[in-house]
């Protein structure tokens, strides 16, 4: 199956957590989900960075993916992140986000053994997990959070597997998204910063997933629109003010900054899930100061 049906902008929602309980809360999942794809995303991811994945339980993953299922328009794609720490259970959160109607998965390096794994054992693991899939893989790259960079070499290894159709790079640096994109000219390259969206596009990349679209979705799509119509002179203006909004607030703060910024915007964003800690109280406001801006 090619990845070439992929492509355009797409947020990583965030997981909403009822204040009292701390539960999942899926009124304001699929009140989020409705309301973004609205503004014109092409999809949504559930379960990536920005959806706070390791601090969440297996079952709610999968329940995720069924709520959002439930409320995606049709034409719009449903991603879900399954990256886990063995292999056996990223294939069986694979597995499940397949079963609940996601359209493909992203695949994070398994991070906390990360000096012991090889080169040929990180192929071996995203190899099982594609075979095992049933839908379309995309290996996504974090090296922040997971402190383990999937090399480019890696991909041309993984290149000729019909189910890894993908990347998604969110390393922030441009030389590695260029190395993305000639170590697999037919997969799907995303951008996972939104301050290199344009620079994605202009390397030829298919679109981007990114945090600040679960707070300035219009932004995002309207600069794809741009950059694709042609108009590269407005594309560029749009990506000047995008830029500060990736870096002080998702680059800063992340799931939480993401939270904070939903909230100032409109949207739900509530409470974070511990251990990770919320944005104090004046970062907050500095956040709703450059949403406004």
């Amino acid at each position: 199956m090619s990845g070439a049906r992929f492509g355009g902008v797409l947020a990583p929602i965030p997981t909403p957590f009822d204040v009292a309980t701390g539960e999942v809360a899926p009124v304001h999942l699929r009140h989020n989900a409705a309301r973004l794809l609205a503004e014109g995303l092409d999809g949504l991811l559930i379960a990536g960075s920005t959806g706070e994945a390791p601090l969440l339980d297996p079952d709610e993953q999968r329940r995720m993916t069924a709520w959002v299922r439930d409320v995606l328009p049709d034409g719009k794609m449903l991603f879900a992140g399954t990256g886990a720490e063995s292999t056996r259970q990223t294939i069986a959160l694979t597995r499940a986000a397949g079963a609940e109607g996601a359209d493909a998965v992203l695949v994070r390096a398994p991070g906390y053994f990360g000096p012991m794994h090889s080169p040929a054992s990180l192929v071996d693991h995203f190899r099982a997990v594609a075979d095992a899939s049933p839908i379309p893989v995309l290996l996504y790259n974090m090296p922040k959070y997971t402190h383990l960079p999937l090399a480019a070499g890696l991909l041309q290894q993984l290149a000729g597997h019909p189910n890894v159709v993908g990347a998604k790079d969110s390393s922030g640096d441009a030389k590695n998204l260029a190395a993305y994109r000639d170590a697999a000219p037919g997969w799907t390259v995303f951008v996972g910063s939104a301050s290199l969206l344009y620079t994605g596009l202009e390397l030829g990349c298919q679109g981007g997933v990114l945090a600040a679209a679960c707070f300035a979705p219009r932004l995002c799509v309207d600069l794809l629109v741009a950059f694709q119509g042609g108009d590269r002179v407005r594309a560029g203006a749009l990506q000047e003010r995008l830029t500060p909004l990736d870096k002080e607030i998702v680059g800063k703060f992340g799931p939480a900054g993401v939270k904070a910024a939903m909230d100032a915007a409109g949207y739900y964003g509530g409470p974070i899930r511990a251990p990770l800690a919320p944005v104090p109280a004046g970062d907050r406001e500095r956040i709703a100061r450059l949403l406004a801006a």
